[in-house]
């Protein structure tokens, strides 16, 4: 299943409402509730009771919402397995060094010196 997916309805699960799960993700409403749609047709059961007045879980989506938190903590590293907490502090993916531009672009202008790659203009 896609961690975006899963992401998703973990989102959904924990917020009060459709809406302010979609605003606090940067997506809208509507994606939003595709993508729950698509995980309660994958898992073939239904994670929310659409008949209540607000979001609330079904006894199987409760049960899936532990079993998604695990997963989507493992798939960001941050999980129980992830190593044991001996890398680098603080939350998110770390990057890698910054690369120079090898060959790109131009040289810098030099005053007084004839421009590159183009000729003087004859008169």
């Amino acid at each position: 299943m896609d961690i975006t997916l899963l992401g998703h309805f973990v989102a959904a699960a924990e917020a009060s409402d459709f809406a302010r799960a979609a605003l606090a993700l940067g997506v809208s409403r509507d994606t939003l509730s595709a993508s729950v749609k698509q995980v309660e047709a994958e898992l073939g059961y239904a994670l929310f009771d659409r008949s209540a007045e607000s979001t609330t879980l079904t006894e199987i989506g409760v049960a899936f919402l532990a079993d998604a938190r695990l997963e989507l903590a493992q798939a960001t590293g941050r999980g129980p397995q992830s190593g044991g907490g001996a890398g680098k502090s603080g939350g998110g993916p770390g990057g890698g060094k910054a690369k120079a531009n090898k060959g790109k672009g131009r040289a810098p202008a030099v005053k007084g010196q004839p421009k590159l790659g183009k000729k003087r203009q004859s008169r």
